[in-house]
């Protein structure tokens, strides 16, 4: 068996690659960019194990080069950062839907046996109260959720026109080892070590569900096995906390003083409240088994003994 593993070298993909080798007797090929967010050290231990081509979804030979003779593909590249979003859209757009069309493209005309989509709960927008459904409304919020949303209206589009088999997984908010310090667990971890202000948004209070970053890994394993062609599955973590509760967390478990939070204008549109129910998924076999402080204290310990990755 032969897996493509596009954004490889990323936050997510770096685990996802880790685990298949762990896990599997595949053949590896990880396609990457190697943007601010991608780093191949991030894999170093295993590269002589997979196939690494630096490349970009986004360029159509690039992705015929990589796809070839491959029976499976899960594609984790994307641009993710709501605020590079806001600054400049056109990468989200080019990337997470013009790079989700060459990939179908290719899997069309290579026959992969399965593609499946790595999405967010973002593109359902906020919710007040209870929980999103595979079936709720997409009402994505800002320019990276949109581009998310476009990629996976394509995706559903190219099972019902020309019966590609795929599947997306959309998950809650990913924490753990690897991810570029830019969203707020690995960047306040970072800034608390060097005792610089923590920005918080408004006054905090929006709420996110938080998933270990392995917990998600082997939900998309699950789904990637056992789900069916042409659906959705959410795979959230259960861990509803507020960024300010996170903000004192991190603090906390690095024994720094609270007067390092400092409020911050909000974000434009910056969504409330995302929610999801992951019942479905569940009933695959796939439940989430890290509990957030225990995932959050790993991964503050992996920051400390990696810090010098990022400083």
């Amino acid at each position: 068996m032969k897996m493509l593993i596009t954004g490889g070298a990323g936050f997510i993909g770096t685990n996802f690659v880790h685990y298949i080798h762990k896990n599997y007797d595949y053949e590896i090929v990880v396609l990457d960019k190697l943007t601010y967010a991608g780093n191949k050290d991030n894999i170093r231990d295993i590269l002589a194990d997979i196939q690494f081509i630096k490349g970009d979804i986004g360029c159509e030979e690039d992705v015929k080069t990589a796809m070839y003779d491959c029976d499976l593909v899960v594609n984790f590249a994307a641009e993710t950062h709501v605020d590079r979003s806001i600054t400049d859209p056109s990468i989200f757009v080019k990337t997470d839907v013009l790079g989700t069309y060459n990939l179908l493209e290719c899997v069309r005309k290579y026959d992969v046996e399965k593609y499946l989509q790595i999405s967010t709960d973002e593109v359902y927008g906020s919710i007040d109260n209870g929980s999103f459904t595979e079936e709720s409304n997409l009402d994505p919020s800002s320019p990276y959720s949109a581009s998310k949303a476009g990629g996976d209206v394509l995706v559903n589009s190219y099972f019902k026109t020309y019966g590609t088999p795929v599947l997306i997984t959309r998950s809650s908010n990913n924490y753990g080892p690897y991810q570029y310090p830019e969203k707020l667990i690995p960047l306040f971890i970072m800034k608390a070590m060097q005792d610089k202000p923590l920005p918080v948004y408004g006054k905090g209070k929006n709420v996110r569900d938080w998933i270990y970053v392995m917990d998600n890994c082997k939900g998309i394993d699950t789904v990637l096995n056992k789900g069916k062609l042409g659906e959705v599955y959410n795979i959230g973590g259960g861990n509803e906390k507020s960024n300010i509760e996170i903000t004192h967390m991190i603090l906390d478990l690095l024994e720094k003083p609270e007067s390092l939070i400092t409020y911050v204008e909000d974000r434009l549109g910056h969504d409330l409240r995302y929610s999801l129910d992951s019942t479905k998924t569940k009933k695959l076999g796939w439940k989430p088994e890290w509990a957030f402080e225990d995932g959050l204290k790993e991964t503050v310990e992996w920051y400390k003994e990696n810090k010098d990755m990022y400083i």
